[in-house]
C-alpha cells in the first residue's frame, strides 16, 4: 500500500516506520526536508515529499501535525488529493499553553472535536481519528504486561474505519470502534488523559485497555 504522511514529528516519524517495516510504500511530507535528511539515511526505504506530495502519493494518507496546523497542513495538500480517502487523523486540539496540574488545555470543547470540524472543511475526505491517544514510542508493536492496548477510532465512512482498523491491528493492537465522527468528542480527551502520568511524574509508558 502506498501511504503518505502529513508531518515529520514523532508521530509521522513513528508510524512511517511502521508501515516501512509491514513493506508498505512511505512518502513522508514535511516543510523542511533537510531536517529531515539524517532520519532518511537511517530510513532509506522512506522518501520525502511536501504535503502535497503525500497526499497525492497516498491510498491512506495520515495527518500527524499539530492541532492548530491541521487545517493549514490539509489546504497545503490539496483538498482533490485527499477527496475518497481514508485519513487517518492522529492531531489532538491542544493550545500552546501549558498545562495545569497536569492537564493540557485544548481549543474545542465536549460538543465539538477537531476532527469534526476538519470533516466540515473537507468533506470528501474520509476521516478516521486514531493514534491520538497513545505516545509515539509505542504506536506500533505495543508491549505492555497487560497484553494488547485498545485503539478507539471513530469516522463516518464505513470503509475507511475497515481500512484504518486493519491497519492498526496489523501494528499490534485491539480496535475498537466508536461510531461517527462525533465520537471524536470523546476520543481526543484520551490524550488529555494519556498525559498527565507524564507531566506529573515523568511516566510516559503506558497506554488504555477496554475489558468486557
Amino acid at each position: 500500500m502506498n501511504v503518505g504522511i502529513i508531518g515529520a514529528g514523532a508521530v509521522g516519524k513513528a508510524l512511517a516506520i511502521g508501515f516501512l517495516a509491514k513493506g508498505n510504500h512511505v512518502i513522508v511530507g514535511t516543510r523542511d526536508t533537510a531536517k529531515l535528511l539524517p532520519w532518511v539515511g537511517q530510513n532509506p526505504k522512506a522518501i520525502l515529499g511536501s504535503f502535497a506530495d503525500a497526499a497525492k502519493f497516498g491510498e491512506v494518507v495520515v495527518l500527524a501535525v499539530k492541532g492548530t496546523a491541521a487545517t493549514e497542513a490539509l489546504r497545503a495538500a490539496a483538498p482533490t488529493d485527499l477527496a475518497g480517502k481514508p485519513i487517518i487523523d492522529a492531531t489532538n486540539p491542544i493550545t500552546d499553553a501549558p498545562p495545569v496540574n497536569g492537564v493540557l488545555k485544548y481549543f474545542t470543547n465536549l460538543d465539538e472535536s477537531l476532527m469534526e470540524r476538519l470533516q466540515r472543511q473537507f468533506p470528501k475526505a474520509h476521516f478516521v481519528k486514531a493514534f491520538n491517544s497513545v505516545g509515539s514510542a509505542s504506536m506500533v508493536n505495543p508491549q505492555f504486561a497487560g497484553g494488547p492496548p485498545t485503539m478507539f477510532i471513530c469516522g463516518n465512512d464505513e470503509g475507511a474505519k475497515k481500512t484504518v482498523a486493519g491497519l492498526v491491528e496489523g501494528f499490534g493492537w485491539q480496535v475498537a470502534d466508536m461510531g461517527k465522527a462525533e465520537a471524536a468528542r470523546a476520543i481526543e480527551p484520551l490524550c488529555m488523559l494519556w498525559c498527565i502520568p507524564g507531566f506529573l511524574r515523568n511516566d510516559w509508558s503506558h497506554a488504555f485497555r477496554m475489558l468486557s
